[in-house]
Formats: C-alpha cells, sequence, structure tokens
C-alpha cells in the first residue's frame, strides 16, 4: 500500500472538521512532531515506538489536500 508520511503540524491542517476532529489529535498521541502516514484509503496511521496505529481516516477530496500541503505523491 501507498502513504504519504507527514507531521502531527500538517495533518491537523488537512483534517476537516467531519473528520478526526484537530482536537482529537492529542488525545491519539498525534503532536506537531509527531510522524504520521495517510494511505490512499485515507486511513491516518500514527507512528510508534514499534510500529504503526490507525487513529482514524479522512473523507472526501482528501487526496489533493494531503498532497497540497506536503508536497508529496504516494509512496
Amino acid at each position: 500500500m501507498k502513504f504519504i508520511e507527514m507531521t502531527g503540524k500538517s495533518l491537523a491542517v488537512i483534517v476537516k472538521d467531519d473528520e478526526l476532529h484537530v482536537n482529537d489529535l492529542p488525545a491519539a498521541g498525534v503532536h506537531d512532531d509527531t510522524v504520521v502516514r495517510v494511505n490512499q484509503h485515507g486511513d491516518i496511521e500514527v507512528r510508534l515506538p514499534h510500529g504503526w496505529d490507525v487513529i482514524g481516516g479522512l473523507l472526501g477530496n482528501f487526496e489533493e489536500r494531503v498532497r497540497q500541503e506536503t508536497g508529496m505523491d504516494w509512496a
């Protein structure tokens, strides 16, 4: 599966109100410098010391929002 990695700070910019709420990010372990990734289905995963954990998902036109905020493409 392909992903785009980013920081928690970038994720906070991308997330919309009908998705995982920005205020919920710290409760999910996501802070400005946390490494997160989004797959092509919109699943959001947070990097933990021994792997990744799914914490929510993006909806709608998330592909363009992710690419625009990060400048990255799926890899």
